[in-house]
């Protein structure tokens, strides 16, 4: 049985679907078997799906009605564990595509250090990428979890880009009905592990879809995304995770304060959202309070608590008035 079991979510992709799977066909590491999870497109990727698993026995198909990202990543992994001896796991997205090299690259990392996870770098394209990368880039390094998470925190998280163990997933599956399903799930792979590999090159090519999910306009599903973060945060403090929990606690704020700018726009849709995203900072501000002073981050109150601040401010200012007067 093969090595390693590469799993393709496959919905509305049909302009892109063959140059992934033709690019991982090409692989120069060829002891693998491609998943190809038909996740009930209305399109004809259910037909080229079958087409390419009629013509090389290495792909398996996966026809299942819609559900999602999260539903057809997790059906793929069912299936491995089911009907597969393979010891490894990748993901690709069906509109992204990989290097030559991918897999030979990502699997020599492991081995070469004894790790259970090993990371590729990636570029964001909107058509092609050079196949020619420089020979330094291919050095691998070993990182502590938490320093990685925190250095290149976008490669971190998401699932793509990543050769895993499959026993990883013994356990773990994504969150079926969510977006940003990534935030949920592979901390809590990264973060069990004591070291992983991380090799620069970047041979996972991601596709600027406009039509992705992540490029459509913002929608109340987003928020998907600050339970993610919470859940994040709960993690790291519980682990004792401090750098992990400072760096958590900036990308949370940056996450909040861009939804509650786009909904806040003159005209804006779910301009009705605004007191939703303004509760959810109070909550999160109680929560983190501790390690978020008010000097620094009295912005942020403001947003929260407006009349309250305001208050403290009039306080603040009429006390610093009499102090003065009573130096003199």
């Amino acid at each position: 049985m093969p090595k390693i079991s590469i799993i393709v979510p496959v919905y509305k992709v049909e302009a892109y679907l063959r140059r992934c799977v033709d690019s991982v066909l090409a692989q120069t590491f060829q002891d693998f078997e491609l998943i190809l999870v038909d996740d009930g497109s209305p399109d004809s990727c259910g037909a080229i799906c079958d087409d390419y698993a009629a013509k090389d026995g290495r792909v398996h198909v996966i026809h299942q009605k819609n559900g999602g990202l999260s539903a057809a990543r997790n059906a793929g992994i069912d299936w491995t564990f089911a009907s597969s001896d393979s010891q490894w796991l990748t993901f690709i997205d069906s509109d992204d595509w990989v290097h030559p090299s991918y897999l030979e690259t990502l699997l020599q990392a492991a081995q070469e250090t004894g790790v259970e996870l090993s990371i590729c770098g990636f570029v964001r394209t909107s058509g092609s990428a050079e196949d020619d990368i420089p020979e330094q880039e291919y050095q691998v390094t070993l990182w502590e979890p938490e320093d990685f998470w925190c250095a290149n925190n976008v490669n971190a998280a998401i699932a793509v880009g990543k050769l895993y163990r499959k026993p990883l997933f013994q356990t773990v599956r994504y969150p079926v009905g969510r977006i940003h399903e990534d935030e949920f799930t592979t901390y809590r792979i990264l973060f069990s592990l004591s070291r992983i590999a991380a090799v620069p090159a970047p041979m996972y090519r991601y596709l600027q879809n406009d039509e992705g999910i992540m490029r459509q306009a913002w929608r109340p599903a987003r928020m998907d995304a600050l339970d993610a973060l919470e859940a994040q945060l709960n993690f790291f403090r519980k682990q004792g995770l401090s750098q992990a929990l400072q760096y958590g606690q900036k990308r949370y704020l940056y996450t909040w304060n861009l939804y509650y700018r786009t909904v806040s726009e003159p005209g804006a849709e779910f301009a009705s959202y605004r007191p939703i995203l303004r509760k959810r900072l109070r909550r999160f501000l109680r929560k983190q309070r501790r390690d978020l002073p008010f000097k620094s981050y009295e912005r942020y109150y403001e947003l929260a608590w407006p009349k309250t601040v305001r208050i403290y401010r009039a306080l603040r200012s009429r006390g610093g008035k009499i102090i003065r007067k009573l130096r003199k």
